[in-house]
């Protein structure tokens, strides 16, 4: 049997870091089994889907390396992977059910469904009790599912194992509405039918839902597929992740300078791990070691820390040439224009220590504004930590005479005079070079001290040495 996994986001938004982990999951299965992987889209609400939410989901999907075999934009042997172009099939689907006995047409009024729960409510019953088959019926209203009474709806579930589901549990649900629009159950369980899924991996939210569609595939005489009810994401305090807790949306991730990889090697770590001891694995050792039954069952916890962590981990084992070509857009971005060639330059004098303090890419855009245009103000903070010391003039006078000497401006001819400089009036590496660093980036951190002058040349250097000298008090 191959394999086929799916799935169904709703264009009515971004795409959520849940969604996404369901997503990689599925697709990880399905490679590992060398199965096939389906996208299709659940967009049935009309009115807040939009191409425009399906077109970022679709873009987050392939900037996270998700590819698939069938769906949206890749076609497939069922024509369509809409919701919405599949309107006629559910109500098909719907009436085939209702001829075969096991769905009818129920006309009540939202009044008299409302008095029935009541009643049930009164006599300590199920809710649905009472929201069986009518006695009379016409051909018209809402199609409801006619489920069997006395029935465990009983599946194996891989993450959770056995769950059942008690059938006097279960109302009568509705699977097409009166307006003749279909309901999650029913659209949901007709492609899963249709498109021959075998396995149903999703999140544990949706749980309550299964018994439901098992009922549905059953009634339409096919076999249901294997499911497994993926953990919930919390946040770190212990709660559903929620807008609360940060970003929660895969483009917010990807604007903010995080790496497709490394968002990858994190989403997987939601639920499952490669063993007992690696946090950071490539794609095809994922591959190689998925499998559904290995998920936990307990709820997984979206630590953004982790994440940074783990982003600035991948930054710092990217190849130099790797790391300039993803860091251009943020330099020229934090600087405003795009840089000439002698302009960047200076950037890749220094790119491979910039990697090093890099953890999301726009950080390496603003460690290095000061090398290609002057700054009107200096970081507050750091001009009143390191600039407002005794001696801080003192050190800058200094300075700047011994590198106006300098003939050879290379990182090692500045680090020579500035060390000789220090030693020579007993002053500490810390309290020294501080002044200068803030004098010249306008911040006390930046890239290395000696690399920065290098890249920022001498006649720069020196302009900007006597500028902060004119700023601080006369000692």
């Amino acid at each position: 049997m191959t394999v086929r996994l799916r799935v169904a986001p709703s264009p009515t938004g971004s795409l959520h870091v849940g969604t996404a982990r369901t997503a990689l999951f599925n697709w990880l299965y399905a490679r590992h089994h060398g199965g096939q992987f389906i996208l299709r889209v659940d967009d049935t609400d009309r009115e807040r889907s939009t191409l425009e939410h399906e077109a970022d989901i679709l873009g987050s999907l392939r900037w996270l390396g998700l590819d698939w075999d069938e769906g949206v934009e890749t076609g497939g042997p069922h024509g369509t992977y809409r919701q919405s172009d599949r309107f006629d099939r559910y109500a098909e689907a719907a009436r085939r059910l209702v001829a075969s006995g096991a769905a009818y047409y129920d006309d009540r009024t939202p009044e008299e469904l409302e008095s029935l729960r009541q009643r049930a409510q009164g006599e300590k019953l199920p809710p649905g009790h009472y929201i069986r088959v009518p006695e009379t019926t016409a051909n018209r209203g809402a199609i409801r599912l006619s489920v069997p009474q006395g029935e465990a709806v009983v599946f194996d579930d891989l993450v959770r194992g056995p769950v059942s589901f008690e059938g006097r549990d279960i109302d009568d649900f509705v699977i097409l509405r009166s307006d003749g629009t279909p309901t999650y159950h029913l659209a949901s369980t007709v492609d899963d039918v249709d498109y021959e899924i075998t396995h149903v991996a999703r999140g544990e939210d949706l749980l309550p839902s299964t018994p439901k569609h098992i009922l549905l595939t059953k009634a339409m005489g096919a076999i249901e597929p294997t499911y497994a009810h993926l953990p919930l994401l919390f946040g770190t305090d212990g709660k559903k992740l929620s807008k609360r807790h940060g970003a929660t949306s895969l483009t917010t991730y990807r604007d903010q300078g995080y790496l497709p990889d490394a968002v990858f090697n994190y989403l997987s770590l939601l639920g499952w791990s490669l063993d007992s001891e690696t946090t950071i694995f490539s794609r095809e050792q994922a591959i190689a070691a998925f499998d559904l039954d290995d998920v936990s069952s307990n709820p997984a916890v979206f630590d953004p820390d982790k994440l940074l962590w783990l982003n600035g981990e991948y930054i710092r084992a990217m190849a130099p040439d790797d790391f300039a070509l993803a860091a251009r857009p943020h330099v020229e971005c934090a600087v405003g224009r795009a840089l000439a060639e002698d302009e960047w330059s200076r950037f890749l004098a220094v790119s491979d220590l910039v990697r090093e303090r890099t953890h999301l890419l726009p950080e390496a855009g603003e460690q290095v504004v000061f090398l290609f245009d002057d700054f009107d103000e200096f970081d507050q903070a750091s001009w009143e930590r390191v600039m407002t010391k005794d001696g801080v003039g003192a050190i800058l006078d200094r300075a700047g005479e011994g590198l106006a000497a300098l003939g050879d401006w290379t990182a090692p001819g500045i680090e020579a005079v500035l060390r000789g400089m220090l030693e020579e009036h007993g002053v500490g590496a810390a309290k020294g070079l501080q002044p200068i660093r803030v004098a010249v980036t306008g911040s006390s951190v930046s890239p290395p001290l000696f690399e920065s002058l290098a890249a920022l040349g001498k006649e720069k250097t020196l302009e900007r040495l006597l500028r902060a000298r004119s700023l601080v008090p006369l000692t």
